[in-house]
């Protein structure tokens, strides 16, 4: 039987990804509109675009391109942002899957520096590595957004270069040009050192959560 994409629901202490789907929509339009200074180099919708992003998603989800979550913080239950599975790539034999990117993450502004994004990609490593058995797990960024590669790198993920005019730019202005994309990955010969690394990370990020003061660790 050949691999169909398909995110199950991942829960962590303080933030569970669910399936993205229309009932988010409202949340999602909150958390779009919040300060949006960390966007330039991300495209998240406006509250007016949430629906048709949604439906965008959806379609890539039928067409078995795309598994997208909502990040719904556990504290308040409310959904402060998004990310997905993509771009999954099988074994030669078509049956199992080899390789997965994460990507279309963003967060509220009141979300960032939480520790949301730490244990959401925590999930989703873990289910990809240990559930999925995959190879290895992509990640990449405007190679310009000093701000995503350094929290990329705060994963354990590893750089492997840019790459030239590799995928569209969401920068204002430069709409129909490409941007070169930095790439980065974590293989499962490394996963054992990023999760520990990342667990002990949680680990100072839950003492955290109740803080008036809050710092991504």
């Amino acid at each position: 039987m050949s691999f169909t994409l398909a995110g199950p629901v991942l829960e962590g202490s303080l933030v569970r990804l669910e399936p993205l789907n229309h009932r988010h929509g409202p949340d999602l339009a909150a958390a779009a509109e919040e300060n949006r200074d960390s966007y330039r180099f991300t495209w998240v919708p406006s509250a007016a675009e949430v629906d048709g992003y949604i439906d965008a998603q959806l379609a890539r989800a039928a067409a078995g391109q795309l598994a997208p979550y909502a990040q719904v913080e556990r504290a308040s239950g409310r959904a402060v942002g998004a990310t997905a599975y993509w771009d999954p790539r099988l074994w030669p034999e078509g049956d199992a899957l080899c390789a997965i990117e994460i990507g279309f993450t963003w967060l509220a502004a009141s979300a960032q520096g939480t520790g949301l994004n730490t244990e959401a990609k925590y999930l989703l490593f873990r289910h990809a590595f240990e559930t999925w058995d995959v190879a290895r797990v992509d990640l990449k960024t405007d190679a310009r957004n000093g701000r995503s590669r350094a929290a990329i790198e705060r994963t354990g993920a590893h750089f492997e270069g840019v790459l030239r005019n590799w995928s569209r730019s969401w920068v204002p202005g430069e709409e129909g040009r490409l941007r070169d994309s930095a790439i980065f990955s974590i293989t499962g010969e490394e996963w054992p050192t990023c999760r520990a690394n990342l667990e002990e990370r949680l680990a100072r990020a839950r003492t955290a959560a109740s803080s008036p003061v809050r710092t991504e660790p």
